[in-house]
């Protein structure tokens, strides 16, 4: 209550004044994107055995911006993650949970961030991957924007021969790779909105989505030269974790590793307790690091112009990596589970005047938080909390806004977070709770159309892992005779569901 009197107070007070004026946004998205950063060294790193990571700019961005340290998203896989948060809804709301089912054909007509912004008057520019691309978004989701999306041409690397490639500088000149385009492209539309936005005509909200570092790993071969061979390892944990009921494994050869010729052509299973070559670990381990910091590079590169047009005062700026990824850990790799490699995933919000000095928490937020947030941030109403059944409510929430830990980032926050992913063609979910302390996941059977209800009756699997022992979780301690209280207060708060996990003083229905 304190803080919304103050706001207030600050609004009665710059009424007509430059400072009340909406916030331009700058939104930049990176695939596959595990918090590999420098700036979440320590015990919030994805894993103890690492090389030096090279990540300046977006450190630079971190260090101006509320970094989130745990922020958690609702589905590891592409589409579901993005469409979650791009409508600020879980995937049980969007029914979208693979690759292929469109928001608007199977959940409702549901208001995205840049439409949000573009209805508002905002010029709402998209380029590169932000919706998943294709039928997924009715291709890019056209009404979010003002302009027709952007897509880099990328016919000279699209190949499935190899899962790495280092690009030499001779062949880049003459034919870039697409996310420098995106990057160029990004520099243009921002120059050519600049005007407007300074002059107070109109504001812009421009959505930046980098490919890499998903699969292939495509980068500069200059790159490398950060990570010397010498100086990659193999993960510590490459079984998995002791009692992992079966139904958590994804088969990495069959979801996604395996399409690249050089992978296929080990005959890797992708079963069980297999993993990969150690050198072609090695080799996938140092890709993965020297197209994160490609990335980090082009992110450096959008951001200078940003300060250069005399932007960065009234632009806020998010950055978020759309998931994490396994990088051989438990022998896993990619996404598509509900572990905390593939759930963890780094985000972050630079709000002018608030967050310039760089603020830090380790509170539990959620990527379906940062709709809420970017519309406050901006100047707007708060947004309201969905409905149960929020099917014909075209502008809701079912995430919470960061703007009360920009004043206060170790304030008391959300009990969990929720994450989830379906299993089985789709007739199993899991269902995972990540507290301060534990992950809890449930394996229930599950009803999809029209139902998209968990049976908890039916269950084929629990998990367990215990964060302040085990931070990698190699040891699901489900069945421990010890634990049985404490198995039996998570249940009961997993099925309860995120309306029950709020922040102090947010009321379940409001």
């Amino acid at each position: 209550m304190y803080r919304y009197i103050c706001l207030n107070l600050l609004v009665l007070l710059c009424v007509k004044t430059a400072q009340c004026q909406k916030k331009n946004i700058l939104f930049f998205v990176a695939d596959d994107m595990r918090p590999e950063l420098g700036v979440f060294l320590g015990p919030d790193f994805p894993a103890p055995i690492h090389p030096t990571v090279h990540s300046p700019n977006l450190d630079a961005l971190a260090a101006q911006s509320l970094l989130l340290k745990h922020a958690y998203v609702q589905q590891a896989v592409c589409s579901p993650t993005r469409t979650s948060l791009l409508t600020g809804r879980r995937p049980d709301t969007t029914h979208v949970y693979d690759l292929i089912h469109y928001f608007r054909n199977v959940g409702g007509n549901y208001t995205t961030i840049p439409e949000f912004f573009k209805n508002n008057g905002y010029r709402s520019i998209g380029m590169g991957k932000i919706f998943h691309p294709g039928k997924a978004s009715g291709f890019d989701d056209p009404i979010s924007w003002t302009e027709p999306y952007y897509h880099a041409p990328d016919e000279k690397f699209r190949s499935v021969n190899v899962s790495w490639r280092a690009v030499s500088k001779d062949e880049y000149k003459i034919h870039p790779l697409p996310d420098m385009q995106i990057a160029d492209n990004a520099i243009k539309v921002l120059n050519r909105v600049a005007p407007a936005a300074k002059s107070g005509h109109q504001n812009f909200f421009v959505a930046v989505g980098f490919h890499k570092p998903h699969l292939p790993f495509l980068f500069p071969e200059e790159f490398l030269s950060l990570y010397p061979r010498k100086s990659i390892r193999l993960p510590y944990n490459p079984y998995i974790p002791v009692n992992m009921p079966e139904i958590a494994w994804s088969n990495y050869i069959k979801e996604e590793l395996g399409v690249y010729r050089d992978i296929s052509s080990l005959h890797a299973t992708g079963a069980i307790n297999t993993t990969l070559p150690d050198d072609v670990v090695i080799d996938l381990r140092r890709a993965y690091y020297s197209a994160l910091s490609y990335t980090d590079s082009l992110v450096g590169k959008v951001m200078a112009e940003l300060v250069m047009l005399g932007l960065a005062d009234s632009t806020i700026v998010s950055f978020w990596g759309d998931h994490g990824w396994q990088l051989g850990e438990h022998g896993e790799w990619c996404k598509h589970t509900n572990f905390e490699d593939a759930t963890h995933a780094p985000m972050m919000v630079r709000v002018p005047g608030l967050t310039d000095k760089g603020l830090v928490t380790e509170r539990l937020t959620e990527y379906v938080d940062l709709f809420p947030t970017l519309v406050e941030a901006a100047g707007f109403d708060p947004l309201p909390l969905c409905p149960e059944d929020s099917t014909t409510t075209a502008l809701c929430r079912e995430g919470t806004s960061l703007m009360p830990l920009m004043q206060d980032p170790t304030r008391k926050w959300k009990a969990a977070v929720f994450s989830q992913y379906p299993r089985n063609n789709d007739t199993v979910m899991g269902y995972t709770l990540r507290t301060d302390k534990y992950r809890y996941t449930e394996w229930p059977a599950f009803t999809m159309s029209p139902v998209y209800k968990p049976d908890w009756n039916k269950l084929y699997g629990v998990e367990l892992y215990d964060h302040s022992v085990d931070p990698q979780e190699n040891y699901n301690r489900f069945g421990d005779p010890l634990l049985v209280e404490l198995v039996s207060e998570l249940s009961s708060q997993l099925r309860k569901g995120w309306r029950y996990a709020q922040p102090p003083g947010t009321m379940r229905g409001q």
